[in-house]
């Protein structure tokens, strides 16, 4: 059916975000094509290493899912973040990830996490979370292509992460949200990501202050140094539910707050 049409064909599997869309008249797709009935994309399972979630697993499902639980925590923790429970009893991560709001949770955790993206199409293909999501509302996925799943590579022994953000109100969009997922032994930090969503036209992560952690001690002083850093590095916006200048203090706290929470061994990692 995608094949056949001219490219405009949306996918709905939970419809959470494209049946909004549409009302305000912000998509208006040549047809709609429903992939409910397809359950063979509706699984998590464990594959080695990494965890595969297909493209009609919902977000409970993965909040509830013990394997994703015990071996990838920081992203059933971020869950607490995001909209509410009827919403996530229907919406799916990979249709949230191709709606790409710039102010959602998920491609922030899912950037920290080194997320892979599958896509299917003419020419089938994998993407990495960093080249996935290209603008606001814009992904790697094009017009006649469908996201069947998304893998993420299992936490590590020692590698922890955690997410926080500021939003007007308990389940809405972030104002300034923060995830973060590194390695902590013997206290010093290695492989960090961090990443942000909320202050740019789409999810990014922070590279200036991943290098500049490398090495460092995992303590408050260099939770505070990188906060400063980080606030000092980005340009955030402003619209009627913050100030630019907002943001950025924003991305002082929460920086700072989330790094803390690692380093004190509460960042949620494989057990």
């Amino acid at each position: 059916m995608m094949a056949s049409d001219d490219g405009s064909a949306k996918v709905l599997a939970g419809g959470q975000s494209l049946v909004p869309m549409m009302n305000f008249r912000m998509a208006s797709p040549s047809r709609l094509i429903d992939i409910n009935a397809i359950t063979e994309l509706d699984y998590i399972k464990a594959d080695g290493n990494a965890i595969r979630i297909g493209a009609l697993a919902r977000h409970n499902q993965i909040l509830g899912s013990d394997l994703v639980r015990e071996r990838c925590g920081v992203l059933a923790q971020a869950y607490g973040h995001v909209a509410h429970h009827t919403v996530r009893n229907r919406g799916t991560l990979a249709g949230n990830s191709c709606h790409a709001d710039p102010a959602s949770e998920m491609p922030a955790v899912l950037l920290t996490l080194d997320a892979t993206f599958h896509i299917d199409g003419p020419n089938p293909r994998s993407v990495a979370a960093s080249d996935f999501f290209l603008g606001m509302y814009t992904t790697a996925v094009g017009g006649n292509e469908y996201l069947r799943e998304i893998e993420i590579p299992m936490l590590a022994a020692g590698r922890r992460g955690y997410f926080d953000e500021i939003s007007m109100r308990q389940g809405d969009f972030a104002i300034c949200g923060v995830a973060a997922v590194m390695t902590i032994r013997n206290g010093v930090c290695s492989n960090a990501r961090i990443a942000y969503c909320g202050i740019a036209e789409h999810q990014f992560r922070l590279t200036e202050a991943e290098r500049w952690l490398e090495g460092r001690a995992a303590n408050a002083a260099t939770a505070l140094a990188c906060a400063d850093l980080a606030a000092s590095s980005v340009q955030p916006g402003g619209d009627v539910k913050a100030s630019s200048d907002y943001r950025r203090h924003l991305v002082r706290v929460l920086t700072g707050r989330v790094l803390e929470t690692v380093f004190n061994e509460n960042g949620l990692e494989r057990t």
